[in-house]
């Protein structure tokens, strides 16, 4: 079975969290996160080795684990002030007045809850694929240690056998040479 690479996680900036995943190489971090971009290459990911930090990416390989940086009132606090406001241009007379035009409705936010679901879905089938895939593993390693026991036994049986019959064929030559005088 093939050695599985060593896993390390990595940690790149999403608005107001921190986004950690667990992956063999930079590349797989940016394919969990989805970027096309090499957010590594522009010093926005780094890899992470706080063993705090690692605990449950390590636990969920390839899912990416969002945590909120800071509180709020720090969030907050670290938004750009309000530029100052410009004033307005005093309405000329000449201008006829328009009726403001009412606004439309904004459309409501898609639903993520589907999204969340599959993703939910991915994630149970790897984590189910990789308990399925080690208990195979340990099936074929309990198969490979019968087998050579088996082979080796059988070599012994064989071997007792072959001098057996040897020691046969000598009695069998001497018993005829005997008997031809």
């Amino acid at each position: 079975m093939a050695r599985a690479a060593k896993l390390k996680v990595f940690r790149t900036p999403i608005g107001f969290h921190d986004a950690y995943v667990a992956a063999p190489s930079q590349k797989a971090a940016l394919e969990a996160w989805g970027s096309d971009h090499d957010l590594f290459a522009r010093g926005v990911a780094e890899r992470v080795e706080d063993p705090e930090l690692t605990r449950e990416p390590l636990a969920n390989p390839g899912t990416v684990i969002r945590r909120l940086r800071g509180t709020t009132a720090e969030q907050i606090a670290a938004l750009p002030k309000d530029s100052p406001r410009r004033p307005r241009a005093a309405p000329e007379a000449e201008k006829p007045a328009r009726k403001a035009k009412p606004k439309p409705k904004p459309k409501p936010k898609p639903d993520r809850t589907p999204l969340r679901d599959a993703e939910q879905a991915l994630a149970d089938a790897e984590a189910r694929h990789a308990e399925e895939q080690e208990a195979l593993a340990r099936r074929e390693a309990d198969f490979a240690r019968e087998r050579r026991a088996l082979e080796k036994r059988q070599a012994a049986e064989q071997a007792r056998l072959e001098r057996l019959r040897d020691q046969e064929r000598d009695r069998y030559d001497r018993a005829i040479r005997d008997w031809r005088g």
